[in-house]
């Protein structure tokens, strides 16, 4: 009489590694993808899509991210954009957890931008 015990090991480690996928998200989602808020009031949603909106007391502005490793590039491409803040501008990110988001400046000439950008973001 042949035993079971290949067919039900079997069965666990499936079961284990596709339990161990559905924790993960949906794919293409990448690391800045969420609602985002920081100390100055600023939310920003980063979408999927790599498009972006961001309101705060001052204005409602939206654009595009461009995401390379730990680099990203944003750029605005309509609202109420603050003066001197039309080009993109390039930070380097770090999630330093789950629900926290740090910027550190490579270059943008858009001074309230950078207020904006480089303080800590946590997720909304």
């Amino acid at each position: 009489m042949k035993t079971p015990s290949f067919r039900i090991i079997f069965t666990g480690a499936l079961l284990a590694v596709l339990g161990a996928c559905a924790t993960y998200g949906p794919a293409g989602t990448g690391p800045l993808v969420g609602t985002w808020t920081n100390s100055l009031g600023t939310v920003w949603t980063i979408k999927a899509d790599n498009t972006f909106d961001v309101v705060n007391p001052k204005r409602h502005i939206f654009g595009n991210i461009t995401v390379t490793g730990d680099t990203v590039t944003i750029q605005e491409t309509g609202g109420k954009t603050a003066k001197g803040c039309h080009g993109p501008g390039v930070y380097k990110f770090s999630r330093t957890s789950a629900n926290t988001l740090a910027f550190t400046l490579v270059k943008d000439s858009c001074k309230e931008r950078i207020k904006n950008v480089t303080i800590a973001w946590h997720r909304k």
